[in-house]
């Protein structure tokens, strides 16, 4: 893909956004980061991104960012992310993943921004019917979160049909790990991965396993879990896909290792990790919550030539934990 092309990065300060316009930018793209900072950090965007603090509810503030930067790509993030909590609180989650992206989606009409990357979810799935899981298989989310993103595909897909916007669309589930410079730092903290090194770092006394009687080996639930640089360069695929015709495409890719572990094998890897013992604590199933999530990403590995660099499970977890090692505070060192 050649360089130069205006991006904006919805969510950019976040964890998976900020690793995405870091790539953007080592690759000679402009990138203008949106973001209201509620669940982001300013010290997460790259010193050569612009930042842009405002909501996507704000439409005026949209267009005044697409008026007059000419952005060639919006690479949308900006969602809340915590499945457990859509299922105490779905208002919030429509409200935000979904009535919030329509805003987007129509400022991208009207200002003709020719292509769009979406930040999707494996759990559009809910309880899949086979794993590892296809893009052609069932939607069917089991929770509220899940139901959120759906909605946004099937706006893009009616979108590309009758306006013709060229749009690919991710489905992933556990974005992991760290790069030299970033990583994850949620408030509150809901990800397995980090929760456990807050246990081996003694910020926390226990981690809490929700449920222990799914069908499943163990009995607890099984994820895929992908390193954020290799979900990174993803989204830098798809882009330049979109990018290399004049031809409205539509794409839709699952993004996953293609195997999947257990909350009691994550928990072991990281005693492995860390020298810690970590100890775990049983707690009840959280609402909503699959028994096994793992996708197939034969499609994007075919047809964009993806390719994990860092797939083991140990490399990620290690990765996760040099970071915290060296911000034991997240963004605020």
């Amino acid at each position: 893909m050649s360089a130069g092309l205006n991006v904006l990065v919805t969510g950019g300060a976040g964890f998976i956004g900020s690793v995405v316009t870091e790539q953007l930018v080592e690759a000679g793209h402009s990138v203008v980061v949106y973001d209201n900072l509620s669940k982001g950090h300013r010290k997460a965007v790259h010193s050569q991104a612009e930042l842009v603090v405002a909501d996507i509810s704000d439409r005026k503030a949209l267009d005044a960012v697409l008026r007059s930067r000419k952005i060639d790509a919006v690479m949308h993030f900006a969602a809340y992310i915590e499945a457990g909590e859509s299922m105490k609180e779905p208002e919030r989650f429509f409200r935000n993943n979904t009535a919030n992206a329509l805003t987007l989606l129509e400022a991208v009409l009207d200002h003709r921004v020719p292509r769009f990357v979406f930040s999707s979810t494996a759990a559009l799935y809910g309880d899949p019917e086979r794993t590892p899981i296809e893009e052609t298989d069932l939607l069917k989310p089991t929770n509220a979160y899940g139901e959120s993103k759906l909605l946004v595909e099937r706006m893009l897909d009616w979108f590309h049909r009758i306006h013709g916007l060229s749009y690919a669309s991710l489905r992933y589930f556990n974005a992991a790990g760290a790069t030299a410079t970033l990583g994850e730092d949620h408030a509150p903290e809901t990800h397995l991965i980090p929760l456990v090194l807050q246990v081996a770092a003694g910020k926390r006394a226990n981690v809490s396993i929700f449920g222990t009687d799914y069908p499943t080996p163990s009995g607890t639930c099984v994820r895929d879990y992908i390193h954020v640089s290799d979900l990174a360069s993803a989204h830098l695929l798809a882009l330049e896909a979109l990018s290399s015709s004049s031809t409205p495409k539509q794409l839709i890719y699952n993004l996953g290792n293609g195997r999947g572990f257990s909350v009691r094998e994550v928990i072991e890897v990281a005693r492995r990790v860390t020298g810690q013992p970590i100890p775990a604590t049983e707690a009840l199933r959280r609402a909503g919550d699959p028994a096994v999530l793992v996708a197939s990403s034969s499609k994007i590995r075919q047809q964009l030539n993806w390719q994990p660099r860092c797939a083991e499970l140990e490399n990620i977890v290690a990765s996760a934990w040099v970071w915290f090692q060296r911000h034991p505070t997240g963004y605020q060192d």
